[in-house]
């Protein structure tokens, strides 16, 4: 971080999912995209999520073209007065890995009182949270390890703040590569990753180690335990196994995950070696997480290639979550029940992302949340 970094932990933490958000980010497709070819199939979708989200926070859109995208969204509806579109060149549109990730700033004398009681930072380091200052950390996107473009989606994020968009405080990360969705935090100082993708020498060749990492999440999010996934992935899978399209942190130390049993499919192994992982995972304070499947989907392929389809790909919003959805009606529903079961209080909604899955990514993929 290219700002002082002493004692970070007692200065930052990063919000979990489901605490209250002021705003979801878009990044518009467009016909200098990967989408070019299936444009109105992409919009639908697109569309969608916009007016889902729009029902209940501010959406912002980043966007080249904000007059057209504007007359796309009016024309289906959606409620205006709550979105805010930005002009910006981009290359592609997966905000959840070329956006903001998000902290807060803790007071420091009231993270010293909690640092003396380990079980009272877990339950409640929330509600503690100076919340008037929200510190947007600009990370380095690379395009998942140099493999597409990624020069303008890196250029994004600086655009926004220079612009007065986003509120908050603005800190340059570029010297360290991470994506969004390679990370869950629970609120309270533990985080959820893939050693896999964290460990890629495609991403940081600086930090080759998990000690390493650990270090720099503690310095940057006032990480306290970092919980890695050794196994599990997706096919066709361009993020080298990011954690939110296989496991997701949930609230009441819950934790979704894709459970694959069918022997015969190619991830049986894998997924089957994730879930007993996550058997052997524990809280701050010692206990074992509640764990909550969600179905493997049947196989989506295009030109012979098997699709990265997965319903951990979900976002938690204000009072709802917004969860993909294949066409496949049985196993839909079953994704849909198990969300539920674990956001009793949110309304459900699933997206059809047929058209997401087609260029490798799903619903989460596409979104960013900013807390309050």
């Amino acid at each position: 971080m290219n700002q002082p970094t002493e004692n970070l932990q007692s200065r930052y933490s990063l919000p979990a999912e489901w605490e209250s958000q002021s705003m979801v980010q878009l990044t518009w497709p467009h016909e200098e995209t990967d989408w070019a070819e299936m444009l109105d199939e992409v919009y639908e979708c697109f569309i969608h999520i916009a007016r889902e989200v729009a029902k209940r926070e501010r959406l912002l859109v980043v966007t080249p073209h904000p007059a057209r995208v504007e007359e796309q969204l009016r024309q289906a509806g959606v409620q205006m007065e709550h979105v805010t579109l930005f002009q910006c060149p981009t290359n592609d549109t997966w905000a959840r890995d070329h956006g903001f990730i998000t902290v807060l700033q803790v007071d420091k004398t009231q993270v010293d009182e909690l640092t003396r009681n380990s079980a009272a930072w877990a339950s409640s380091t929330r509600q503690l949270v100076n919340l008037s200052t929200k510190i947007h950390l600009d990370f380095c996107f690379n395009g998942w390890g140099m493999k597409f473009a990624s020069n303008l989606d890196n250029q994004i994020n600086s655009r926004l703040h220079k612009a007065g968009v986003v509120e908050g405080e603005y800190v340059d990360c570029l010297d360290f590569v991470l994506e969004g969705g390679s990370i869950e935090s629970d609120g309270a100082g533990t985080l959820l990753t893939t050693s896999h993708c964290l460990l890629a020498p495609n991403r940081n060749a600086r930090y080759t180690t998990k000690e390493a990492l650990e270090q720099k999440f503690c310095e940057c999010f006032g990480t306290r335990q970092v919980l890695w996934l050794d196994h599990g992935y997706l096919a066709g899978d361009d993020t080298d196994s990011h954690v939110d399209t296989l496991a997701r942190l949930c609230p009441d130390d819950t934790i979704a995950y894709v459970q694959c049993t069918e022997k015969t499919d190619e991830h049986y192994t894998e997924l089957h070696l994730m879930e007993e992982q996550l058997k052997t995972f524990r809280t701050l304070d010692g206990r074992p997480y509640r764990l909550v499947p969600l179905p493997m989907t049947d196989a989506v392929v295009e030109d012979g290639e098997r699709l990265p389809a997965t319903y951990a790909n979900f976002l938690i919003m204000n009072g709802a979550v917004l969860y993909p959805t294949y066409n496949q009606p049985e196993k839909d529903t079953l994704a849909g029940k198990q969300l539920q079961s674990i956001f009793p209080d949110h309304e459900v909604v699933g997206i059809d992302c047929r058209a997401l899955i087609r260029q490798h990514g799903s619903l989460h993929c596409v979104t960013m949340q900013y807390p309050i």
